[in-house]
């Protein structure tokens, strides 16, 4: 909303707008690119014009978009869908990743899914086995090992944590009473 709403202000029109894309009909002026950037500054957005900068963007929200993907688990490998989706060879695409970042694309994808995991865990909708199929995982072994290597617990055990820190809403109102 605050692109569309900054493009207006500035008298520019859209093609269209996704996840750090903008396809603008006019040809921007040197002046108004220049406002345009610092205006999305102010709001904590940036204006991208590396192409290198571009990619990296694109990777990470292909990533985000697959990690957190409610239909069912994508049977190809994280290198097969995003080689497909951004039509770039894998290896290009993970060797600027991990020069970018300082990190590499698995990593990023691991840190994305416990991530997730840890938001299914505390929806409690689902149990280990389920989130394990959810996220692509080949066992809930799988998932546990790689969970507690980053998170440092086990997902039994979040999930206790998660229970422990919740006040039943009584207290919530005698606390509120009290203030």
């Amino acid at each position: 909303m605050m692109v569309k709403n900054e493009l207006k202000r500035l008298g520019l029109h859209y093609i269209f707008i996704d996840l750090g894309v903008i396809e603008i009909m006019e040809n921007i002026t040197s002046e108004k690119r220049q406002l345009l950037k610092a205006n999305l500054s102010e709001s904590g957005l940036e204006l991208m014009d590396d192409k290198k900068a571009l990619l990296i963007e694109k990777i990470r929200n292909v990533i985000i978009e697959m990690v957190n993907s409610t239909e069912d688990p994508i049977k190809r490998t994280f290198s097969e869908y995003l080689s497909e989706k951004l039509d770039q060879n894998y290896t290009t695409l993970a060797n600027l990743f991990s020069e970018v970042q300082g990190m590499t694309i698995e990593q990023f994808v691991i840190s994305q899914k416990v991530e997730r995991i840890k938001e299914l865990i505390i929806y409690d909708e689902l149990n280990v086995s389920e989130i394990a199929w959810k996220m692509n995982y080949s066992s809930v072994a799988h998932l546990s090992t790689q969970f507690k290597k980053v998170t440092g617990l086990s997902p039994s055990h979040f999930k206790q944590l998660k229970i422990k820190r919740r006040n039943p809403i009584t207290d919530l109102e005698t606390n509120y009473n009290q203030i």
